[in-house]
C-alpha cells in the first residue's frame, strides 16, 4: 500500500511537470505562433532540463517508479497526442500553401481524425507515441528558431553555438521516428537505465549539466544586439 502511495505521488508530481512543459510549447506554438527568440528558447528549455534532472538527482527512485509507469500510462498519452495534434494542426493553418490552398479543410480533417482516433484505437504505448510526435514538433520548433536567429544575427555577432540546437534537433527527430516505430524501446531503454543506479544518476548529471549550459548560452552568447 505504501509503494502505491510513493509511486502515485512520484507520477502525479512529474505529470504535472509534463503538462507545464506542454503548455508552455503549446503557448509558443499557438500564441506566439512559434516566434520565439533562440535566446529564450534556450533559456526555455535549458530551465525544463535542469528542472527535471535536479529533481531526478534528488530523489532517483520516485523517478523511477514513475518512468516505469509512463510507456503504458493512458493520461499522458492522451495529453501528449491532443497536444501534437493542436500544435501539428495549427502549423498548417499557419503555413501558406499555395497549391493546397483549397483543399485545406481536408487536412484539418484528416489529421485531427488520426489524432483523435489513436486516443481511442492506439492506447498501448500511446504515452511514448505520443511523446515522439510532441518531441517532432519541438524539433522543428528549435530548427526554424536556430535558422531564423542565423538569419537576423550580424556577422559580427553571430556564434557557432547555434549549432548545438541544429545537431540536438537532428538527434530527437531520429529518437522520435524510431519510438513511433518501435515504442517498446522506451521501455527497454527504462528498464536498463534502472538496472544501475549511477546510470540514472549519469544521466541525470548530463541534462543538468546540459541544462546549465543552454541557460548560459541564452542569457549570453545568444542574444542579439538592439536594433537602432
Amino acid at each position: 500500500m505504501k509503494e502505491q502511495t510513493k509511486e502515485s505521488s512520484a507520477t502525479l508530481l512529474l505529470f504535472g511537470f509534463l503538462l507545464a512543459f506542454v503548455g508552455v510549447f503549446l503557448y509558443v506554438g499557438i500564441k506566439m505562433n512559434n516566434a520565439i527568440s533562440l535566446a529564450n528558447l534556450s533559456v526555455l528549455l535549458g530551465v525544463f532540463l535542469a528542472a527535471l534532472s535536479g529533481y531526478s538527482l534528488a530523489r532517483p527512485a520516485a523517478v523511477g517508479l514513475a518512468m516505469r509507469a509512463f510507456p503504458r500510462a493512458n493520461a499522458p498519452g492522451y495529453v501528449l497526442i491532443l497536444a501534437a495534434t493542436a500544435w501539428f494542426l495549427w502549423n498548417i493553418k499557419a503555413e501558406d500553401m499555395a497549391d493546397y490552398r483549397e483543399i485545406k479543410h481536408w487536412f484539418y480533417i484528416g489529421f485531427g481524425a488520426v489524432g483523435i482516433g489513436s486516443c481511442i484505437y492506439l492506447r498501448d504505448f500511446l504515452a511514448v507515441r505520443g511523446l515522439a510526435v510532441f518531441m517532432l514538433l519541438l524539433a522543428k520548433l528549435m530548427l526554424d528558431t536556430q535558422r531564423d536567429y542565423m538569419l537576423a544575427a550580424p556577422e559580427a555577432h553571430m556564434s557557432e553555438w547555434r549549432l548545438v540546437f541544429a545537431v540536438w534537433a537532428y538527434m530527437i527527430i531520429v529518437m522520435s521516428m524510431w519510438m513511433v516505430i518501435s515504442p517498446w524501446r522506451m521501455r527497454d531503454m527504462m528498464e536498463w537505465m534502472q538496472a544501475k543506479p549511477r546510470r540514472l544518476a549519469a544521466m541525470g548529471w548530463f541534462r543538468l549539466g546540459f541544462g546549465i549550459l543552454l541557460i548560459v548560452l541564452g542569457l549570453t552568447v545568444f542574444t542579439l544586439p538592439a536594433a537602432n
